[in-house]
Formats: C-alpha cells, sequence, structure tokens
C-alpha cells in the first residue's frame, strides 16, 4: 500500500494537537465534502484521503503506530492481519457520528447526493473485509567482495558471513504485538541476524562484475518471494599486468644484445611462465603476442590474448673489453 502523509493532507505539522486536527479536518471536510462538490470525482477523492487521516490522526494509538513506524507502517500493519472492527464513513445517515458531525456543518443530515460512496480504514491495518494482504518481495541486497586477478583467472571458493534481514521472531514477522509496533524489532517485522555463505566466483569475472546467489536477499513481505543478494567482484591491482577486456598486458626485461640478434626470453602468466621468441633486430618498446594467454571469457571460456612489451637492459658498467666492442659497434654506425 502507497504511503500516505496525513499530516500534509490535513496540512498541519507533525506535533499538532488534537483540536488544531480536528480544526484543520472540518475545514478541509466543508471545502471537499460531495454535497459541496456533486459529480466531482477528484473532491471525492481527496474527501476520502481527508477523512482517513483524521481517522488515524485523531486515534492516539493509530497516530503513535503511524509515527513510529514511518513510510512503512502500512506495510507492518498490513501484515499484522489482526481482527478487529471496520473503519468505514459514508456520506449517508448509517454513518451516525460522521453524519451529525455534517448536520452540524450543513445544517442538514448527508442527502446521499455525493454518490453514497466510502473508505474502509479496516484494510489499512489488515482486518477489513476480508481482503487478503499483498505479498511482495523482498529487497535485494549487495555485497562487495575482492579477489585477486590469479583467482579471477581460474575461478574461487569464497566464504563469507553477510548481514541479512530475517522474521523477527517476537512479533512472527507482524511488527505488533498488542497492538503496538513490536519492541523486539521496533515495527519492522525483522531483525539483523549474521549467515556463513560459500560461494562459487566463476572464472573470468571483471572489475564491477556482479554474481548473483538467488534468493538470499531480503525476506519477503506476507510470504512473498526473498530478494537476490548480488556479488559485486573487485579486483585487486596486479604488480604484473594490466587487464583490458579479457586481454593481459605486461612488460619484460630483455638484454640489448637478444633484441639485436634475436633469441628467447621467459615470460610471466597467470600460470607457469611461458617461453617466448623474439625475432632478431627487435626495437626497445615491440609489443609481441603470446595468443590464448589472457583471461577466459566469463561466458565463452575462451582466452584472451597476452601481449608482451619488450624492455631493452642496458648495462650500467663495462669492462674494457665490452667498452672496446661497443667503440667498434658505433664506429660502424650501429
Amino acid at each position: 500500500m502507497e504511503y500516505k502523509d496525513y499530516y500534509k493532507i490535513l496540512g498541519v505539522d507533525k506535533k499538532a494537537s488534537e483540536k488544531e486536527i480536528k480544526s484543520a479536518y472540518r475545514k478541509l471536510a466543508r471545502k471537499y465534502h460531495p454535497d459541496v462538490n456533486p459529480g466531482d470525482k477528484t473532491a471525492e477523492t481527496r474527501f476520502k484521503e481527508i477523512n482517513e487521516a483524521n481517522a488515524v490522526l485523531m486515534d492516539p494509538e493509530k497516530r503513535r503506530t503511524y509515527d513510529t513506524l514511518g513510510p512503512d507502517w502500512a506495510n507492518r500493519m498490513g501484515r499484522a492481519g489482526r481482527g478487529g472492527t471496520d473503519y468505514a464513513y459514508t456520506t449517508n445517515a448509517g454513518g451516525a457520528d460522521f453524519s451529525d458531525f455534517f448536520e452540524t456543518l450543513f445544517g442538514q443530515r448527508g442527502s446521499g447526493t455525493g454518490g453514497g460512496f466510502d473508505f474502509d480504514l479496516g484494510s489499512i491495518f489488515g482486518r477489513g473485509r476480508g481482503r487478503p494482504p499483498q505479498t511482495q518481495r523482498g529487497s535485494d541486497l549487495e555485497q562487495p567482495v575482492e579477489i585477486t586477478l590469479q583467482e579471477a583467472m581460474n575461478g574461487v571458493q569464497r566464504a563469507f558471513t553477510l548481514q541479512t534481514q530475517v522474521a523477527c521472531e517476537t512479533c512472527h514477522g507482524t511488527g505488533v504485538v498488542k497492538d503496538q509496533p513490536c519492541p523486539a524489532c521496533h515495527g519492522s517485522g525483522f531483525v539483523a541476524k549474521n549467515k556463513r555463505l560459500d560461494v562459487k566466483i566463476p572464472a573470468g569475472v571483471r572489475e564491477g562484475s556482479k554474481v548473483r546467489i538467488a534468493g538470499e536477499g531480503n525476506p519477503g513481505v506476507n510470504g512473498g518471494p526473498a530478494g537476490n543478494l548480488y556479488l559485486i567482484v573487485h579486483i585487486a591491482p596486479d604488480s604484473r599486468f594490466r587487464r583490458e577486456g579479457d586481454d593481459l598486458y605486461t612488460e619484460v626485461q630483455v638484454p640489448i644484445t637478444t633484441l639485436v640478434l634475436g633469441g628467447e626470453t621467459q615470460v610471466p602468466t597467470l600460470g607457469s611462465p611461458v617461453t617466448m621468441r623474439i625475432p632478431p633486430g627487435s626495437q626497445n618498446g615491440r609489443t609481441l603476442r603470446l595468443a590464448g594467454q589472457g583471461m577466459p571469457n566469463l561466458k565463452t571460456g575462451q582466452r584472451g590474448n597476452l601481449y608482451v612489451k619488450l624492455s631493452a637492459t642496458l648495462p650500467t658498467t663495462l669492462d674494457d673489453k665490452q667498452r672496446e666492442l661497443f667503440q667498434q659497434l658505433a664506429q660502424a654506425g650501429v
């Protein structure tokens, strides 16, 4: 049921006295009464809201419950399902107290020209006309989880403790005990409880991926289904690799002689190191591709590529022979 701000409907402050509420109600009821606005559906709807607001705010118990539960009060009171008297108001003479009021207000009893409408506050409190309370799906929960790039590569089983909501045992999820907000759950119908979960995070997840665990969210209302739990994946930075989609990027140090003459070098991967062939005459900063050495695709499982940037390793000290060789290379224009 949609939350209604009864104070706003009557145009009074939340700290308004009973006298102020009664005065505001009389003024608005006179303005929007169907006898004054025959055939005006907007005025009729407004008139129903005014009476509904007055019925709650002029009853100390209902007003206290309304103030305590706030926007969630209708759902919680609707779940209570407690028996009791219907609160129906009508423009016909059958509603004695209400008709008496309009006899004073207008100088005559309500003639029924407003269509003889009524509204039922019993439905608000879960006790109206045999109407079953509406079920409502529980809200979803989100839980951040951090994994390493290696774990994102292979998938990982992760156990953690989650704080979730369960039905309050004191009020059995109704939010009400003896017509008062439940002291254990403060009228919400739920209490917090820690729950341990073991979850498999699949291989190939990316930064910000959501892993859904069905039915592990907050419980539903009035027997409605529970929501879902979503794990929000954060992948910790890796000093060796940079990820772009399913591809990985890394950099390896290679002796300058290997770049010039060609050769082999060991390249780290998220599995075992692999040997990569370096063509002769490779330039410093050249990028080579190792096919299928990247991350698995989350949907297909197909591996991306590993791109390796070559970085020349220059000697910091030279003996006489090495210096002579470099001088010869310089003289040769290399």
